[in-house]
């Protein structure tokens, strides 16, 4: 979080067509980019992911359309009394089918959180007051 602006700055503002454009000479850029995380596989990840969010949008209309489609539209509630999960069956589910569509460098934890996050997954601990 503390390199976030610099994230957002190396990376196109976090455009997702600029990133899939990315070639070699940006890879290189962006591994010399003191300000980031310069791992060459991360970065090779995060503009394969840009390419298969593409694909997703073209082959669903929205990636909205896709990720929903794993829960039929509805979301999953669980209520928690104390052990919080970090993954499950619905974000294996999706890992393996986002790997299967040329997603890098995600499992299943990292989509668990990302579930719960945009909405999918609402797992607030019985106690929270937020209900």
């Amino acid at each position: 979080l503390s390199k976030k602006e610099n994230f957002i700055n190396a990376f196109d503002h976090f455009d997702y067509e600029k990133v899939a454009e990315y070639g070699e000479e940006d890879i290189e850029r962006l591994a010399n980019d003191a300000g980031i995380i310069r791992h060459k596989g991360k970065i090779k990840a995060a503009i394969a992911n840009a390419r298969a969010f593409m694909k997703v949008q073209e082959e669903f209309g929205t990636f909205d359309a896709y990720i929903w489609g794993f829960v039929s539209g509805e979301q999953v509630v669980s209520q928690l009394d104390e052990e919080r999960p970090t993954q499950s069956p619905l974000s294996d589910a999706v890992t393996k089918d986002m790997k299967k569509r040329g997603f890098k460098f995600i499992g299943s934890v990292t989509i668990y959180s990302y579930l719960q996050a945009i909405g999918i997954i609402n797992d607030h601990d019985l106690a929270c007051n937020f209900r």
